[in-house]
């Protein structure tokens, strides 16, 4: 008769169905019962692997959750839903969601949590960069996927987060490309034509991002003190189903064909033909007659920093006043039809102005001031706080208007001039060497002539020595 084994000590045996098999005690199950965990090999040396594998992370206090594993896709939908919902801001979700939907699940979503391996994430990223994503969009689905296995890892799913073995692409950074002072006055003599002026001046001549900008409300700007608070900022979310059956709610608007070569349905469309649908696909909340959190809402900026006051240039006041006044005027015209937000940029009715028609007036008044094109933040931020550095303002009071947690990244905001470059080199140069002078002008004649030889000369020069 064998002796009894020791308490938490593992057991291996040879089975009657031909398999070692390993028993391992790792703890105590909810019910007070000892959890036992079963590994088994062909081999006795495999199965002996296996069991010390297991008794290092019982040791260690990392041993997985008992039962089956979720795969990715499914791990990525209750992270998204219970906990990454809990703590990231409306529109960095939305985001998290697209790139969850449209890259991480149909490209190692099957995989269950545990077997995903690094060699898996190294080629669906090869895959989209084959596809011709952007190494910034890749960079950002490896952090979403490497944040969602982190809290895998933490909550003992799985032992090891696989996206911490990989290297994403390298990225490099985006240049600026903000307006020159020229670019700016002329940028802002084509918007001056439009009803949109103010919002142009202030998202140009202030710095404010687009949402902050159009999400700017009356009750946030003081015109007597001169600041500007910007508390909120408008934005467009996506729409989510509020129905108990997302896949037959959007039923009308499933795809899961694409659409032939001389597709003439989405001619109009700017990204060209929408893809295919998933197979179950809980999207198309847009039709949804409970939808919910979705269009454009008003959403706090993202850090406690950006919703600092700002002061207004006095030379904004007086066209500040007259742009309340021409909105007193929309208002009383509109008469019932007016739909009060109390934003200070508005359309005839009083709703916000919608953020793509923003954008694409912005690429209007770029070709009419014949300046080549750039992004909207380029045009905005970045132009501020060029221009601010070129007046002589010290970094951190540009960090102070536009409003950056680190001066490092208001470093990255303010772009250098060559010509500033050359000014600052030539005062450089000054302070080290004096300025150069011509020397005076020496005669080569002489007023008169001698007739000593050489021998005479030699001769004297003997007696005075």
């Amino acid at each position: 008769m064998s002796p009894r084994k020791a308490n938490m000590e593992s057991s291996i045996y040879f089975g009657s169905d031909g398999w070692w098999h390993g028993r391992v005690t790792v703890g105590v199950k909810n019910d007070g019962s000892p959890d036992r965990r079963h590994r088994r090999a062909k081999t006795e040396p495999e199965v002996v692997r296996k069991v010390r594998e297991l008794e290092k992370l019982r040791d260690r206090g990392r041993v997985p959750k008992a039962g089956r594993k979720p795969t990715v896709a499914q791990w990525m939908t209750t992270y998204l839903e219970t906990i990454a919902s809990l703590k990231l801001k409306p529109r960095s979700l939305d985001d998290y969601w697209s790139k969850t939907r449209n890259d991480i699940v149909p490209g190692v979503g099957q995989h269950r949590l545990d077997k995903l391996a690094p060699e898996h994430l190294e080629r669906m990223y090869a895959d989209m960069l084959r596809e011709g994503h952007a190494p910034s969009h890749v960079l950002k689905v490896h952090r979403i996927l490497s944040r969602a296995l982190k809290i895998a890892h933490r909550r003992r799913l799985i032992t090891e987060n696989v996206a911490t073995l990989v290297d994403p692409p390298t990225v490099d950074e985006t240049e600026a490309n903000p307006f020159t002072k020229e670019e700016a006055k002329a940028f802002l003599e084509a918007a001056a034509k439009r009803p949109t002026f103010m919002r142009w001046i202030v998202g140009v001549g202030m710095g404010f991002r687009q949402g902050e900008t159009l999400g700017l409300r009356w009750p946030y700007v003081d015109l007597e003190a001169e600041m500007f608070r910007p508390e909120w900022q408008l934005q467009r979310l996506t729409w989510r189903h509020g129905c108990d059956d997302p896949h037959a709610c959007g039923a009308r608007r499933h795809r899961f064909e694409p659409c032939p070569p001389d597709c003439s349905a989405h001619k109009g469309y700017k990204r060209g033909c929408p893809k295919p649908c998933a197979k179950g696909c809980a999207q198309h909340a847009s039709i949804c007659p409970q939808r919910r959190d979705g269009g454009l809402v008003f959403t706090r900026p993202k850090t406690k920093k950006s919703r600092n006051a700002v002061p207004i240039p006095p030379v904004f006041i007086p066209f500040l006043r007259d742009h309340q006044a021409r909105q007193d005027e929309m208002r009383a015209a509109a008469g019932e039809l007016w739909q009060e937000h109390k934003v200070v940029f508005s359309r005839p009715d009083g709703r916000p102005l919608d953020p793509r028609q923003d954008y694409e007036e912005f690429k209007e008044l770029l070709a009419e001031a014949g300046i080549d094109d750039r992004r909207l933040y380029d045009g905005s931020r970045h132009t501020a706080g060029t221009i601010l550095n070129e007046l002589g303002v010290d970094m951190p009071t540009i960090m102070e208007i536009l409003r950056h947690t680190q001066i490092s990244q208001t470093r990255r905001y303010v772009k250098g001039r060559s010509h500033l470059s050359k000014d600052a080199m030539r005062r450089m140069g000054e302070f080290f060497v004096p300025p150069h002078e011509a020397p005076a002008a020496v005669s080569t004649e002489t007023a008169t002539e001698t007739a000593d030889t050489r021998a005479a000369r030699s001769r004297r020069r003997r007696r005075v020595r």
